[in-house]
């Protein structure tokens, strides 16, 4: 006798879903660092720029006769070798700047060096942010004597006379402390990256 039973249709299997793509972030680390480090080029140059053009000419009282005869003297940045120091130190900071900017782009067309270059920049950045912060302290403790003077060991505060002079410093060590924070983003940047690209 023929069996009258159906075979049971079993519901079609579902098919798996395909594993979902790696979210990959949309950030471009390297587009961001070539544009930092030109920024940081125009911070080092506009810098060095703005304290070499800082001479100032004035008539002042002769040394030691406030009341006497005046006499023309010039102020300018290769008076102090805080300054000298300081000018040596953005000219190489802008020379790196550059270089580095290079190597970035080389980055973005040749990712596979893209660690070597990280490690370099992670230990040079931070080279760098030491210069530059040096280099600006000792610039700003220039003109913090020009503005305020040192009563306790008979330095005179200038500001009042090379007006101009005092104004060039002060801008010129607001860019370097620009160009010093911008070292220390693209340091932690450069960290950043290399630790992502090893872990991926």
């Amino acid at each position: 006798m023929e069996s009258t039973d159906k075979p049971i249709a079993l519901p079609p299997k579902a098919e798996a879903a395909p594993p979902a793509a790696a979210a990959k972030c949309p950030f471009n680390y390297s587009v961001v660092d070539v544009a930092l480090r030109v920024l940081l080029f125009a911070a080092s140059l506009s810098s060095v720029v703005v304290m070499v053009t800082s001479k100032q000419t004035k008539l002042v009282p002769m040394p030691g006769f406030p009341t006497g005869p005046r006499v023309t003297i010039p102020a300018k940045f290769n008076h102090s070798p805080a300054l000298i120091y300081f000018i040596a130190a953005l000219s190489v900071t802008g020379l790196y700047s550059i270089i580095t900017t290079l190597a970035s782009i080389s980055i973005i067309q040749k990712p596979a060096y893209s660690k070597s270059f990280l490690l370099v920049f992670a230990f040079l950045d931070v080279v760098f942010v030491g210069i530059v912060a040096s280099a600006t302290g000792a610039a700003g403790d220039v003109g913090y004597i020009g503005l305020k003077g040192n009563s306790h060991v008979g330095w005179t505060k200038i500001c009042g006379v090379y007006d101009k002079f005092c104004r060039h410093i002060g801008s010129s060590v607001a860019l370097s402390l620009f160009a010093a924070i911008l070292l220390v983003f693209l340091s932690m940047m450069s960290t950043f990256t290399l630790y992502k690209r090893i872990r991926d």
